[in-house]
C-alpha cells in the first residue's frame, strides 16, 4: 500500500475498533481499498492492540474524559455561514470542481481541503462559515476527474477512490485551487485549511513549496516522511491535534522538527480530551469545546497573517 492507502486503511480499522463500524462494514471498506481479508484481519488486530495500549496509558496518567456531544452543540460559525455555489475551472489534468463562498468585502481567501470522504455537505459548511467571517473560500473536490464526489452513491467507494490517487496528483490539483482562489479574490492574501487526509495534504503542500500561501491550518493530518518545508518560508502554520488521536499524534514531532528547521512561524495545538476528527460536527467524534477553541484560534491566526 501507498502511505495514503495505509493511512486510510488504518482509519477504517480504528473506526471499527472504536465501535463506529461493524466488522463486516470495515472489511468491506478495506476490500474496496484493495486490502485482502488476511491483511485486513491483521490490521484490525494491530489497531485493537494499539488502542488497548493507549487506553491503558491514558487511564493510568489522566482522569477519564467525558464523551463529546453533538446534537445540542452547534458548530462554531454556523450562525453567520454563507451559502456556497458550485464552480469549475481548468486544472492540470482537466476540469476541477469545487464549492465557492464569497463575502461582500473579503478580507482574504482560503482553500478548504476535505477529509477522505470527498467534497460533502460538511466541507461546504466549513467554506460557508469561513466566508461568513470574511474570507472568500473554495472547497475543492479532489475526485473531480472521476466526475466529482457526488457521482459516488457509496461514500466508501469515494474514500477508496481517493486512496488510489497519487499524493503528487492531489497536490497539483490543490496548487491549481490556490491559484483559482487568488484569481477570484485578487490582491488578497491566501490561506489553506485541511482536515484528516486534507490535513496531511497541507503538510505535503508545504513540503512541495507553497510560497503563495500566507497561512496554513492542518487539522489532525499525518506528517509525510522526512518533510522539508524550506520552500514555504513565508507561511505561518497553525496545526491542530486531538489528545486521544494517538495514530496521527505519532507524527507530530516530525512536523514540529521540520517547521523549526525551516524557520516557519508556527504553533501546534493539542486539544485536551479530543479525538481524531473533533472538528467535524456531523461525526461521532465531534468535540464542541475543542472545535470552538480551534475555530477561535484559527480566526485569530487569519486576522494576524491574512487580513
Amino acid at each position: 500500500m501507498t502511505p495514503l492507502q495505509r493511512y486510510i486503511a488504518e482509519e477504517i480499522a480504528t473506526d471499527h475498533v472504536d465501535g463506529l463500524l461493524s466488522r463486516r462494514e470495515a472489511m468491506r471498506r478495506l476490500a474496496l481499498l484493495g486490502v485482502g481479508a488476511a491483511a485486513a484481519t491483521a490490521l484490525i488486530a494491530a489497531c485493537g492492540q494499539n488502542r488497548r495500549g493507549a487506553d491503558a496509558q491514558t487511564s493510568s496518567s489522566a482522569p477519564a474524559q467525558s464523551a463529546p456531544g453533538t446534537a445540542s452543540s452547534p458548530a462554531p460559525g454556523m450562525d453567520t455561514a454563507l451559502p456556497t455555489t458550485p464552480i469549475s475551472w481548468p486544472g492540470p489534468r482537466g476540469e476541477l470542481q469545487g464549492a465557492w463562498a464569497e463575502p461582500t468585502a473579503a478580507r482574504g481567501g482560503i482553500l478548504v481541503i476535505h477529509e477522505n470522504k470527498g467534497l460533502n455537505d460538511w466541507v461546504r459548511s466549513v467554506a460557508g462559515r469561513l466566508a461568513g467571517v470574511g474570507y472568500a473560500s473554495l472547497a475543492i473536490d479532489l475526485l473531480s476527474d472521476r466526475g466529482g464526489t457526488a457521482t459516488f452513491a457509496d461514500p466508501a467507494e469515494a474514500t477508496a477512490a481517493l486512496g488510489n490517487l497519487a499524493p503528487e496528483t492531489m497536490v497539483a490539483d490543490l496548487t491549481s485551487g490556490i491559484t483559482e482562489v487568488q484569481r477570484r479574490a485578487p490582491g488578497l492574501k491566501t490561506a489553506a485549511v485541511g482536515f484528516c487526509m486534507g490535513g496531511g495534504l497541507i503538510w505535503r503542500l508545504l513540503a512541495t513549496g507553497a510560497p503563495e500561501l500566507a497561512a496554513a491550518f492542518p487539522f489532525y493530518g499525518p506528517t509525510p516522511e522526512n518533510p522539508d518545508f524550506s520552500g514555504s518560508k513565508d507561511v505561518a502554520v497553525l496545526g491542530f491535534y486531538g489528545e486521544l488521536d494517538q495514530r496521527v499524534n505519532a507524527t507530530k514531532a516530525a512536523a514540529q522538527a521540520a517547521l523549526e528547521r525551516a524557520g516557519l512561524v508556527h504553533e501546534l495545538v493539542t486539544e485536551p480530551g479530543a479525538n481524531h476528527a473533533f472538528f467535524n460536527d456531523t461525526g461521532e467524534r465531534y468535540d464542541p469545546a475543542a472545535a470552538a477553541d480551534a475555530w477561535r484560534r484559527m480566526l485569530d491566526w487569519l486576522t494576524i497573517h491574512v487580513g
